[in-house]
């Protein structure tokens, strides 16, 4: 008898060919969907049937009341060996293994400087335009030699866009509660006295922090008003971390000049929400951790992870 296994968020529909699922395809029948469910009913029900689950990232939420609805659930895989959203303790009452799968963080890393460049150089308006026969120039392209870059958080992706930074030739500070200057120094960057220092001196501010109830609305109105009209604030790591209503009023207003944004309140985002048509934004449907080699690392991993529960071997257990 084949186990049931739904693969959760395949936007792309690449879950099966990224990696070689030969290895359990006689006793597992593997179900992409490739939309969001966006509601906690829709969710149940679509997952009635399965035996496994591989979940992306922490797109999905796996609460107490969602394990009570899903008794044929036995293994829930999530990409990532770090995972908010899953309530382990009820995972455990149900009877559910979970267990998780390496990640790179250098997809993130480049997607913050894909993010920071299209918008220092306006490449997206000068494409538009380009490409509509509109006018040959319309921007001036912000430099980044010589200017300051501000980076909240200096752990493994943070450590990564410092030395970038510095390679463009960048003054990079950095900043976090717990920050040290013995880390800095190992990194080769300068350590900002607070907060408030690091976004009134930066041209550039990049959010790597992990999310937490230190972190939550870091970022608030009084925060971003310490900006330069100048300056230009990136986020590839927790939409929270940012207060998303300040920062639209930030961007309509032009109190900033810009924002690179890959990271929601709420995702997909819906068609109407605001952050579809704010000014000033440049925005990416959480693409940080999306790379051809990263995905191969997480559903071969995933089919491990199968693999290995099947057989009653160890396995990469979260929780």
């Amino acid at each position: 008898m084949h186990l049931r296994c739904a693969v959760l968020d395949d936007y792309q529909d690449i879950a099966t060919t990224v990696a070689d699922w030969s290895s359990v395809q006689d006793r597992v029948e593997v179900t992409g969907f490739t939309r969001h469910f966006a509601t906690g009913d829709e969710l149940a029900e679509a997952l009635a049937g399965f035996d496994i689950v591989v979940t992306l990232r922490e797109r999905v939420p796996f609460p107490a009341e969602l394990f009570a609805r899903l008794p044929r659930l036995k293994l829930l895989v999530a990409s990532g060996m770090r995972n908010s959203v899953i309530d382990f303790a009820a995972a455990a009452e149900h009877g559910v293994t979970v267990c998780g799968t390496a990640s790179s963080s250098t997809p993130p890393v480049e997607l913050t400087w894909a993010l920071l460049l299209g918008l220092a150089r306006g490449v997206v308006t000068e494409h538009n335009a380009l490409r509509a026969g509109g006018p040959w120039q319309s921007t001036v392209g912000a430099d980044l030699h010589g200017k300051r870059l501000g980076l909240l958080g200096l752990g493994k992706i943070g450590s990564r866009v410092a030395q970038v930074g510095a390679a463009f030739g960048m003054d990079v500070v950095a900043w976090s509660q717990n920050l040290t200057e013995e880390r800095t120094d190992e990194v080769g960057t300068g350590l900002a006295a607070n907060l408030e220092e690091l976004l009134r001196t930066s041209d550039f501010v990049s959010v790597h922090l992990a999310l937490s109830d230190r972190t939550r609305g870091l970022l608030g109105a009084p925060e971003l008003a310490l900006l330069k009209p100048t300056a230009y604030l990136v986020n590839t790591s927790r939409a929270a971390i940012v207060d998303q209503d300040a920062l639209l009023a930030a961007l309509h207003e032009g109190r900033i000049a810009g924002a690179g944004i890959d990271v929601f309140d709420t995702e997909p985002l819906p068609a109407g929400h605001p952050m579809r048509t704010a000014p000033r934004l440049l925005a990416t449907p959480h693409l940080g951790y999306v790379s051809r080699d990263n995905y191969r690392t997480y559903y071969g991993q995933a089919v491990e992870d199968i693999e290995a529960f099947l057989q009653g071997a160890p396995i990469r257990r979260l929780g």
